[in-house]
């Protein structure tokens, strides 16, 4: 059995021996005309999978990085932060922590918080920003962003999206959707090792950024868009990692982001009936935790009957050479989670979802 297609965590995810080698590459200085060559090759790669004219920042940064300046960049006042899962529940956390006053609509982490409860929070007060989580990690549950980005520009308010395991995996259309803030990971659906965020922010957003009081320095978004457009980055970056998203980049434009979209696609709808069949083969309460008009195309998470644990099907499907997630969270004892995304492929996939029924059916004969 080859080595690549057996690592099917809901993050990071595998990476191709190609990007990998890319690192190999030496050193060079960050301020001159290489890096800048670099950089710009970076965009070029970047810009088509955001669907955006805008620059990408690069932050030498995990997503959190980006979670954080998203806040701290935003106009003063109040935040409305969408919880439905672990990580939603983070960026609302982040909000706290960075002293600006937060309100939290949803908390159910069974499905997309409902745009009536957004809008009903909207009418009873002024919000300068909205955070939400597009694909959530911990649920797998899809938010639809087109129509919360309108709601809240008609309220006023900027739509702060983490879209970690969306971008790259699902659409995303930053620019066609009106989004102000948008950021993902490296090590998601891109396929890249961990080590950097990317973000793209609206003209509106950038000019609302310089009235904010409490950007800091290191994840100042008016400062970003500055070097941004000098094919530069304001402090110094991992440049290992940068060689790797050139080629990255390139490698996802030769298939096209329609196409990966469509194969992401592919292996959500394999997952899905495959959940669907063990449930039926088994007879046990075995169900796709998100529900079906809401499902994200990269993470699956399967809820468990009560006979079963997350741990124990993780380790059993390792011993057979596969590795997938356990629960997160709350739902860590109740739920596993498997990972089709990046540069995986049905084929893939489906020796990924044999070894998890094996796995399965062993333990339910104990």
């Amino acid at each position: 059995m080859s080595d690549f297609g057996t690592f099917f965590l809901p993050g990071p995810t595998e990476v191709r021996r190609e990007v990998l080698e890319a690192m190999l590459a030496p050193m060079l200085p960050h301020r001159g005309a290489v890096f800048e060559a670099l950089f710009a090759r970076i965009q070029k790669g970047l810009r088509p999978i955001f669907r955006t004219t805008r620059p990408v920042y690069v932050s030498s940064s995990s997503a959190t990085g980006l979670m954080e300046a998203a806040i701290r960049c935003a106009a003063p006042g109040p935040i409305l932060s969408m919880v439905n899962g672990a990580f939603s529940e983070r960026f609302a956390n982040i909000a706290l922590a960075c002293g600006r006053d937060t309100h939290v609509v949803g908390g159910d982490w069974h499905r997309a918080v409902p745009l009536d409860v957004v809008e009903r929070a909207l009418r009873e007060r002024r919000f300068s920003a909205i955070t939400v989580v597009h694909s959530e990690t911990s649920t797998g549950t899809l938010t639809a962003l087109p129509e919360l980005a309108a709601l809240a520009h008609e309220y006023g308010a900027a739509v702060l999206v983490d879209s970690v395991t969306g971008l790259a995996g699902v659409p995303v259309e930053t620019d066609a959707w009106d989004l102000d803030f948008v950021l993902t990971g490296s090590q998601k659906a891109l396929a890249l090792p961990p080590g950097l965020a990317f973000g793209v922010a609206s003209t509106r957003y950038i000019e609302q950024a310089h009235s904010a009081t409490a950007r800091g320095l290191y994840f100042d978004m008016v400062e970003f868009e500055e070097f941004a457009h000098k094919n530069q980055t304001p402090s110094t970056p991992a440049i290992s990692l940068l060689y790797a998203t050139a080629v990255q980049g390139e490698h996802i434009a030769h298939e096209t982001i329609e196409a990966r979209w469509a194969r992401h696609a592919e292996m959500a709808n394999m997952t899905h009936a495959w959940v669907g069949r063990l449930r039926d083969d088994t007879g046990e309460a075995f169900c796709v935790y998100a529900p079906e008009h809401a499902r994200s195309g990269t993470v699956t998470a399967v809820a468990l009957p009560p006979t079963l644990k997350g741990d124990d099907i993780v380790k059993g499907v390792a011993k057979r050479g596969f590795v997938i997630g356990g629960g997160y969270g709350k739902l860590k004892s109740t739920t596993f989670r498997i990972g089709h995304m990046g540069d995986h492929t049905p084929d893939r996939l489906a020796l990924c979802l044999e070894a998890t029924s094996d796995t399965i059916r062993e333990l339910l004969a104990k």
